[in-house]
């Protein structure tokens, strides 16, 4: 593509980089991008599909469309272990529009496909995004400013999952878009805005050295150097996948289920309801962990995120209590149970695992522990939704999140304790004049 060439040229404002323009440059390109992603991804969600349900299934219409688009992003999260860890900076903007297109096209045979058959088309949709989070991160890690770039960019997860079922929720209404066409319409729209947004993340300079100095060399990893990095911090590595397993889990259900949830709380009837609360749960995310980038010791930093995410599970679980307990709204308490989530689910995705690496002191790559996690994460989010299916087909949505918050919030919070200890203990006790032995790179 010859228009991605010319743009792979960084401007000549942006060399010197880490300045306050380069900054709001590097985060509103990624933050676009990964905005534009979920157009394809999440509108489907605000349909209720009950015209399509199957009386001779054990599930609705809706929730195998669901569990096909995750278990999608399950394999690509496994595919991306090796993908992304191992992906070469020029070929990141094309894989990025090519797996685009091919989520578009899913949507589109969607429509076209005759229900039940047209379910298979969400598990090709999954796929193809589901490696698009790596790609655009790998443009922002290793940097001194990465919390305040990671910052800015997982406010999509927040965002955008509102604002483009808004959109796709309006289509249905003022345009009359059947509930099969509205997702391939929504995606349509914000095509050539995703396109302008790669084209410039892909303009953005690689870190400095000065960057490499303060977070570490972040270079592709071959598969002995992944084992090797994985062996030496195995125990710690895995319960932060597991408390992440449980967050990822109950983030999608919170997410997938958002409509039913607020029609039960009396507001199913207000399509702008989810920009409503994502507007507020970004904004108390954001200011909560861009103040991160303010530490500069990378341990400190990396054992601060785990008391972050410690303040999420107790929110999760204390306005709960309080919703129960009729001392704040509905509304009040869906806000703040969606930052209390996303304050606790997001440093795995930006500042985790970009500070472990400069904290232990490896020349390695976030991408791969994103993975990691990611790949776990979604059987979570599979596990909880057949637990729900099978398990409590009774329970109401409702009902469930409520019970769900408390167990997540307590099990959660005993693995990150536990990760804190470990990490405490072996950097403690692998300090040669505070330097922690670095995985090397293949040469």
């Amino acid at each position: 593509m010859y228009s991605l060439t010319v743009w792979q040229r960084t401007p000549n404002w942006l060399k010197p980089a880490q300045g306050a323009a380069f900054v709001l440059f590097a985060a509103s390109s990624a933050f676009m991008t990964y905005f534009c992603m979920y157009a394809f991804r999440k509108p489907f969600s605000v349909n209720s599909y009950t015209d399509f349900d199957q009386g001779h299934w054990a599930i609705s219409f809706k929730v195998a469309l669901i569990l096909s688009q995750v278990f999608g992003y399950l394999i690509a999260k496994f595919i991306g272990v090796k993908f992304i860890a191992e992906m070469q900076r020029a070929k990141r903007a094309k894989t990025i529009l090519w797996m685009i297109l091919g989520a578009e096209c899913a949507l589109i045979l969607f429509a076209l496909t005759p229900v039940p058959f047209n379910i298979v088309w969400l598990f090709f949709n999954g796929l193809a995004l589901g490696m698009i989070w790596g790609l655009v991160f790998s443009y922002l890690e290793g940097r001194k400013t990465a919390e305040l770039l990671g910052a800015v960019l997982s406010v999509t997860f927040i965002l955008a999952s509102g604002l483009v079922r808004t959109v796709g929720q309006w289509l249905i209404i003022a345009l009359d878009v059947s509930e099969l066409w509205m997702p391939a319409a929504t995606g349509a729209i914000f095509l050539p805005l995703l396109v302008l947004s790669v084209m410039c993340l892909n303009s953005i300079p690689p870190p400095t050295s000065e960057d490499e100095a303060a977070r570490q060399q972040r270079l592709p990893m071959n598969g002995a150097q992944r084992w090797a990095f994985f062996k030496r911090y195995w125990f710690g590595i895995t319960v932060l996948i597991l408390s992440f397993l449980l967050f990822t889990g109950f983030r999608d259900f919170r997410d997938n289920f958002s409509a039913e949830i607020w029609q039960a709380l009396g507001y199913g009837q207000e399509p702008a309801i989810f920009a409503y609360a994502g507007i507020r749960i970004a904004l108390i995310v954001l200011i909560a962990l861009a103040a991160l980038v303010l530490i500069k010791n990378n341990r400190t930093a990396f054992f601060v995120n785990h008391g972050v995410i410690l303040l999420g599970t107790v929110t999760l679980a204390s306005c709960t209590w309080a919703f129960e307990a009729n001392l704040i709204s509905a509304k009040a308490w869906m806000v703040i149970l969606g930052a209390g989530l996303y304050i606790s689910y997001i440093p795995y995705n930006c500042f985790l695992f970009d500070r472990m690496i400069s904290a232990v002191g490896s020349t390695a790559n976030a991408g791969f522990l994103l993975y990691l996690a990611d790949s776990a994460g979604y059987i979570g989010s599979v596990g909880i939704l057949l637990y729900k299916t099978f398990s409590s087909p009774d329970l109401s949505w409702l009902q469930f999140l409520i019970q769900a918050c408390y167990w997540v919030a307590i099990i959660a919070s005993i693995l990150v304790v536990s990760s804190l200890v470990y990490f405490s203990l072996k950097l403690t006790s692998a300090k040669t004049g505070n330097i922690v032995k670095p995985v090397m790179p293949a040469t």
